[in-house]
Formats: C-alpha cells, sequence, structure tokens
C-alpha cells in the first residue's frame, strides 16, 4: 500500500490531474476540518478549502513527496485560512457560538454571561490574524504547539510567543472593557 500511496505523491508531484483527484477525495474532509478550526465559519471554511487546494494544485511542483502530503496540505490550508482572516473585518471573523462550550466565571447571570462571550469574542476578533490563528489552534483547539508550528511554518517557540502575545492582548481589551478575566 505504501508503494500506491507514494506512486500517487509522485504522479502527483508531476502534475497527474488524477493523482490530485485521488489526494482531494482522500484528504477533502480533513483539510476542511482544519480550517474550520480557524475561521470558525462552514461556509467560509469550504471557500477557503476549495482555495487551499487550488493553491496545492498550482504548487504541486513544490511538494516534496518524501515529507508527507498531509502535513503540507495543513500548512497550505493554514496559509489560506490567515489569508482569509486577514481580509475580513476583526469583529465578523470571530462568530460568539465559539465561546458558547467557555464557561464564564462568576457569572450567575445569563445575560451577563452573554454579554461576556459576546465581548471576549469581539475581543478575539480584534487580534492580528497571526496570533489569533495561533490562539484559535492552541488554546480554543487544544493543538500541540508542534502541530500548530507544522501547520504556520514557525518555530514551537514562535507559536509559544504568539499565544503568549495573544492572550496578553485579549486580557487588556478585556479590562478596557471593564471584565477581570
Amino acid at each position: 500500500m505504501r508503494d500506491d500511496g507514494s506512486s500517487v505523491l509522485d504522479r502527483f508531484r508531476q502534475g497527474d490531474v488524477d493523482a490530485f483527484e485521488t489526494l482531494f477525495r482522500t484528504h477533502q474532509r480533513s483539510v476542511f476540518g482544519w480550517v474550520l478550526r480557524i475561521v470558525r465559519d462552514a461556509g467560509a471554511a469550504e471557500d477557503v478549502t476549495v482555495e487551499a487546494f487550488w493553491r496545492m494544485h498550482r504548487a504541486h511542483a513544490r511538494f516534496d513527496p518524501a515529507r508527507g502530503f498531509e502535513p503540507w496540505a495543513r500548512r497550505v490550508a493554514t496559509h489560506a485560512a490567515l489569508d482569509w482572516l486577514r481580509r475580513r473585518k476583526p469583529e465578523s471573523s470571530v462568530p460568539s457560538e465559539m465561546w458558547e462550550s467557555v464557561p464564564a466565571p462568576g457569572a450567575t447571570d445569563a445575560a451577563v454571561t452573554a454579554e461576556i462571550r459576546q465581548k471576549t469574542a469581539a475581543a478575539f476578533g480584534r487580534l492580528p490574524a497571526k496570533l489569533r490563528i495561533a490562539a484559535v489552534l492552541a488554546v480554543v483547539e487544544g493543538r500541540a504547539h508542534k502541530e500548530v508550528a507544522d501547520a504556520l511554518g514557525i518555530t514551537v517557540a514562535a507559536v509559544k510567543l504568539r499565544v503568549f502575545r495573544a492572550l496578553w492582548l485579549l486580557r487588556k481589551d478585556l479590562q478596557e472593557q471593564g471584565i477581570t478575566p
């Protein structure tokens, strides 16, 4: 089976459309799931996934079959999602539904809880895209720093720094809104 897999990867690298279609069918769902974690919007995730596969198709000659398709696909998809985040209005890119499962400490009133979630989502949406994507993957999604680093094409230390900076900015933003995190 490994020979068949590496054969498809080699054929993809050479520009074979059938090999690309095979890889698309095999990895479309996982790439969509990855993108959805980043952009937090199913419709946008569909568009970004298509864009990511289009980029993969155009970059087939730069693909290294020895390194595997999945990590490369995640990296391309991450950059497509990052571009999408940069084009969005800050507050519109992080829906408040993202925070539904996160409890609001100390808030017993549903209206207060909803307000805190809304303000948190808005503050999160105001983060620079590079910080936001690292924080979404590492903190909200609980992905390993190594996995995030591979997807972003940066070091683990850089991921940790971006997450730290994102959390610091979130705390500052929330404090300015009268919320003590």
